[in-house]
């Protein structure tokens, strides 16, 4: 059996609706921070782990991501007609990813510290956990506002809660997702489960991290990246 996360699922198919007027005509994650495309930021990340296969989620005009990532060795998921969330879009994407647990990650964040890719990686323990997520604490999140998502208790279990905010990179068991026989559906319902059996766990990233939600949220990372030289 697979322990160890070989494949990576990349998030995608949004429609980025919170960036008004910018993703009119544009995909969120080619809009530019620092002069490169929000998914390319990722990708830098994710090339470092090493992974075997990376694969894209796509919707909202994929065209335009299609042509971003060819003579790129990643492998594409369109989602037609109907964009399937963030559970639905990674169970479509199983003959991809292949068997074991995948990293997935959301491609509309700046980080500005350690690779969180290797950092969940140094923390995988697939005998306790069947999902690792990369949290934040507030103190270090840039134009990010709320509550937050989870709660890490002294075991390094996470439930819901006010507390960490998710960066939206974590290494996750798929399995699960067979048991759920919607076609769209969002990563909450399996997490649940999982919070559930306490087998969801956290880990709190050390550097800062920006959420580009907002056309504000670009010139908040833009000067993240600046501060810390990147």
């Amino acid at each position: 059996m697979i322990q160890r996360p070989q494949t990576v699922m990349m998030f995608a198919a949004g429609f980025g609706t919170r960036m008004g007027n910018l993703t009119a005509t544009r995909p969120k994650p080619l809009l530019k921070v620092a002069g490169t495309p929000l998914i390319d930021h990722t990708l830098n990340m994710v090339r470092a782990v090493n992974p075997l296969r990376i694969v894209v989620n796509t919707h909202y005009l994929a065209d335009q991501i299609e042509h971003h990532l060819k003579d790129q060795n990643i492998d594409l998921s369109p989602e037609l007609p109907d964009v399937l969330e963030t559970g639905g879009g990674l169970k479509h994407a199983l003959p991809l990813l292949g068997a074991g647990p995948v990293y997935t990650t959301n491609t509309d964040a700046i980080w500005a510290g350690p690779n969180p890719f290797s950092l969940a990686l140094e923390h995988w323990d697939p005998d306790r956990m069947d999902a690792l997520a990369v949290c934040i604490s507030p103190e270090n999140t840039v134009g990010h506002t709320g509550a937050g998502d989870f709660v890490l208790g002294s075991d390094g279990t996470i439930r819901r809660g006010p507390g960490l905010i998710y960066g939206g990179i974590q290494i996750l068991k798929t399995e699960g997702l067979n048991d759920i026989s919607d076609k769209v559906f969002s990563l909450n319902r399996l997490w649940d489960h999982m919070i559930r059996d306490r087998r969801f766990f956290g880990v709190a990233y050390p550097g800062k991290w920006c959420d580009v939600g907002s056309p504000q949220g670009i010139e908040q990372a833009e000067t993240l990246l600046k501060a810390h030289h990147v």
